[in-house]
């Protein structure tokens, strides 16, 4: 049984889907999993990352894990998997943790995680992926909503954004074979875009023609901040506006490790042009 931890989120959703297509016995856990949508063959089990007793609760089974970061208890839960008899942790962690900054909250929280499973004595890979293709939903609700601009933060960052369903293959593969422990993969996608390059593919695969519009660092901020705690918009700044991790590299672990090429972002927006779609449709 492999223990799918945030398994109604971006990766964890693929990644539950993979494993349940490839046969594995998968075991969704999440605060939702019970009542999620689950591919057949998955088992949906609600619980808390932050809780290491319901952790403990859903491990009847299980001898690997797909562990998400940055919750209470991690030591607590890791050695509750330990005691189960887990044999392997797969922890998404984030391309940050090599410059080692700890000053930065996004770093800080990630490089404890990894200490954590570290420490815990269990055989572990950990997953470092640069930004998600995922996170340009953020724009899905104006677009549905009719208008044709994309504004966004950190116009200048260039990344080279990777689809969470590669991240899953790679987990998937770490959770059911051999070879990986010990190991740590930083994953990209195939191609450095820019937040206008992704508003004009989306355009495109959407028949539209989105005029993309930076924000500045003061509106930036303040929509940030109206999501998340300051620290986190603070070590955001760092990343794409101070420059303090480049994510324009593009690197060849998904294609070494799949065997296949990374999915472009065309592709990833023509699998959930659906999300994007809405009145603007209708006037086409």
């Amino acid at each position: 049984m492999i223990l799918v931890t945030g398994a109604t989120g971006h990766v964890g959703s693929e990644l539950v889907s993979a494993l349940a297509r490839a046969g594995a016995p998968v075991r969704a856990f999440s605060r939702s999993a019970a009542s999620a949508d689950l591919p057949t063959g998955a088992e949906g089990v609600s619980g808390d990352l932050n809780s290491a007793d319901s952790v403990a609760a859903a491990l009847d089974g299980v001898r690997a894990v797909f562990l998400m970061p940055g919750h209470q208890q991690a030591h607590e839960s890791l050695a509750a998997m330990r005691a189960a008899g887990v044999e392997r942790v797969v922890l998404l962690s984030g391309a940050s943790v090599p410059g080692g900054d700890t000053s930065n909250a996004v770093t800080r929280y990630m490089t404890e995680a990894e200490s954590a499973v570290r420490e815990s004595g269990l055989p572990w890979t950990f997953l470092r992926p640069f930004s998600f293709m995922s996170n340009t939903l953020e724009w899905a609700e104006a677009l549905r909503a009719g208008s044709d601009t994309v504004r966004a933060p950190f116009a200048g960052a260039r990344s080279a954004v990777v689809d969470p369903c590669d991240i899953a293959a790679v987990a998937a593969l770490a959770l059911t074979g051999s070879g990986h422990e010990g190991r740590a993969y930083t994953l990209s996608g195939p191609e450095a875009l820019l937040p206008a390059d992704r508003a004009r593919i989306l355009g495109e695969v959407l028949g539209r023609t989105l005029r993309f519009e930076a924000l500045s660092d003061e509106e930036a901020r303040a929509v940030m901040e109206a999501r998340m705690p300051v620290e986190y918009v603070d070590a955001f700044f760092g990343f794409f506006a101070e420059g303090t991790l480049d994510e324009s590299p593009v690197l060849p672990a998904v294609g070494d490790l799949t065997g296949r090429p990374p999915r472009t972002f065309a592709q990833w927006a023509q699998a959930h042009a659906d999300a994007f779609r809405g009145a603007a449709a209708f006037r086409m």
